[in-house]
């Protein structure tokens, strides 16, 4: 099966509580991600479906987006993961999964996109800087929470990366 056989098998949807389990199982498997808990992972496929994505190849979750709006800004959509398994890397599956949460009617008035991420991750850092230019619209980063100050010295730095204004 070719690349592009595999990319029209893949099914993009929102997230129901079932595929909490799955999505932690998900993440386990791709580090540097943080594993949050197995319930952290079903309210979000739960609480914040109509923001998040699930990426399903032959009953299988193979991505998982979490995220949400900024209650105090509706306007700001935040990632709080992308998650791509094995399987599915390298076919452009977190950029379609993106757009997927984009295209929805809960993500019709944002204007910015924010999410977090470590100095040292290459990927994050390359999904993110493509999405702005796809939206052209700036992308901005400053520290949101430091090593010592925030994890007591047991996580990288996480920087706050802002694409926006932007319109859909």
């Amino acid at each position: 099966m070719n690349q592009n056989e595999t990319d029209d098998l893949i099914t993009l949807r929102a997230p129901t509580s079932k595929d909490g389990a799955a999505a932690y199982k998900l993440i386990e498997q791709c580090p540097p991600l943080d594993t949050n808990s197995m319930y952290c992972n079903l309210l979000q496929s739960s609480h914040f479906s109509s923001t998040s994505v699930a990426a399903e190849l032959d009953g299988k979750i193979v991505g998982f987006i979490s995220a949400y709006l900024l209650p105090d800004n509706p306007q700001t959509l935040f990632i709080w993961q992308v998650a791509v398994g094995e399987e599915a890397r390298g076919k452009g599956l977190a950029s379609r999964m993106l757009k997927n949460i984009l295209n929805r009617t809960a993500t019709k008035s944002v204007t910015f996109i924010e999410t977090t991420i470590t100095p040292d991750n290459k990927a994050s850092w390359a999904l993110f800087e493509s999405l702005a230019k796809k939206l052209d619209a700036p992308l901005n980063s400053t520290v949101m929470f430091e090593r010592d100050a925030h994890f007591a010295g047991e996580h990288e730095t996480e920087m706050l990366v802002k694409i926006g204004p932007f319109e859909l």
